[in-house]
């Protein structure tokens, strides 16, 4: 079987498979297994336990479940509630100022919990009601709530970052150092759209009435404070860790994890249960992600050893206009395997191929990484994926009034500032680079 009809097949039959309803990771698996033994033979099955082991014996995906289990009980500390508490009583005044407040909330529980899931979950939960109340444009309502709580699986500790590292044989302490700028960017882009559009239209997000506002200045101030507080010792906890070079990934992870228990403890929110649901989720998550991840890596080690690796290297590097050339058609395969299949499987599948390729191009391996991990934000509000709009949609009341026509109108104005935001990263790498540089090495 040639090279070019290896691609062709492999890939072809994934997306068959992936539009016929089928579980992605049996997909995957089964197109590697299948397509292996056909060329070549039962050597292929000690091929794949080889990658299965490579994947039982790596240290730096421990990280995975110990970052999903400080999620999860972030989620169920209750620590939301007084952020989000304090964030009202902050910026409520203002036109726009509770959608705001949604938007920043997410950027701090990004880097708290990292899974997109509880952050859209939560961000609903708490922020909807309230916005309703007040008079909120839906369709506002629910872009500030997905593009929020998308921000969770890029702004570390995030465990898209984590996945990646040893995919592309980069620090995953450089990724999340990385990530910072782009995560902070994205939600200052959102803040000033939410912001500009307020003032443009008054009635589209009025602001609270001036009984609410009469709150004194010192009790905004206290409420911030006592809300952001235990946040800000998390992210400390371990982010500050990795920065310093006190701990790697994997022990900054377990320390994240012992801070939220702690954290809930203190907010009087630990029990059995919730330590109980805390590790059946952290079970379940985990266990997805590393099925899919074995899936993933069985796939792309027959089609390597088929070399259909070359052909994709060989049809990036003939694209026209150069290495920008090429840089842009690699971002529009990602846009496009956006909206068929799950971001795991894309950083699985994709990222092995073009690790060695983005080096003879001449960009940074790091700034690339980043640009891919910014780009995959757009996967999570373009249907048909779009796990933050059916995560909204799950969670949606009846007495809201809330449709799927409200969110993807909602949407549409962030997945644009998403592709403003790659565009800054391109004229100004330094956005991307400038922390990891800084990181303290013992």
């Amino acid at each position: 079987m040639s090279p070019q009809l290896v691609v062709a097949v492999m890939f072809g039959a994934v997306f068959i498979g992936v539009f016929l309803g089928y579980p992605l990771p049996f997909i995957v698996a089964g197109v590697a297994m299948v397509v292996g033994f056909l060329v070549l033979g039962p050597p292929v099955f000690a091929l794949l336990r080889v990658r299965l082991w490579g994947m039982m014996i790596s240290y730096i995906l421990l990280a995975i479940p110990l970052f999903i289990f400080m999620g999860s009980m972030v989620e169920k500390s209750g620590c939301a509630e007084g952020l989000y508490e304090g964030l009202y009583l902050s910026f409520g005044g203002l036109r726009g100022g509770l959608a705001i407040a949604t938007v920043l909330m997410g950027t701090v529980l990004a880097a708290c919990v990292g899974i997109i899931a509880a952050s859209v979950i939560t961000l609903g939960l708490i922020g909807i009601p309230s916005m309703l109340k007040r008079g909120y444009d839906k369709s506002l309502i629910c872009g500030a709530v997905c593009a929020g709580g998308s921000l969770g699986i890029l702004i570390p500790p995030s465990i898209m970052l984590v996945i990646y590292g040893p995919m592309a044989q980069i620090s995953v302490g450089k990724l999340f150092m990385g990530a910072f700028g782009p995560g902070l960017l994205l939600s200052g882009l959102y803040v000033t759209y939410i912001a500009v559009r307020a003032w443009l239209q008054p009635g589209l997000a009025p602001p609270l009435s001036a009984e609410e506002r009469a709150v004194p200045v010192a009790v905004k101030v206290r409420a911030l404070a006592t809300g952001m507080m235990p946040p800000l010792l998390l992210v400390m906890s371990v982010l500050g860790v990795i920065f310093f070079g006190i701990a790697a990934p994997t022990e900054a992870a377990a320390c994240g994890a012992f801070a939220a228990t702690i954290l809930a403890i203190a907010n009087r929110r630990f029990s059995r249960t919730v330590l109980r649901d805390c590790m059946f989720q952290t079970v379940r998550v985990s266990t997805m992600a590393l099925l899919i991840g074995w899936s993933a890596s069985m796939f792309t080690g027959v089609f390597l050893r088929l070399k259909g690796g070359d052909v994709v290297a060989d049809l990036i590097m003939a694209a026209p206009f150069g290495k920008w050339g090429a840089f842009g058609l690699v971002m529009i395969v990602v846009f496009i395997l956006g909206f068929l299949i799950d971001w795991m499987a894309i950083v699985f599948i994709l990222v092995p191929l073009l690790a060695p390729i983005i080096p003879e191009l001449g960009f940074d391996p790091l700034w690339f990484a980043i640009m891919i991990c910014v780009n995959l934000q757009m996967a999570f509000m373009t249907p048909p994926m779009a796990p933050a709009i059916f995560f909204l949609r799950g969670i949606a009341k009846e007495e809201w009034g809330i449709n799927m026509m409200h969110i993807i109108r909602g949407i549409v104005p962030f997945v644009f500032f998403i592709v403003v935001a790659l565009g800054l990263c391109i004229v100004f790498p330094q956005i991307i680079l400038w922390l990891p540089h800084q990181m303290i090495k013992f």
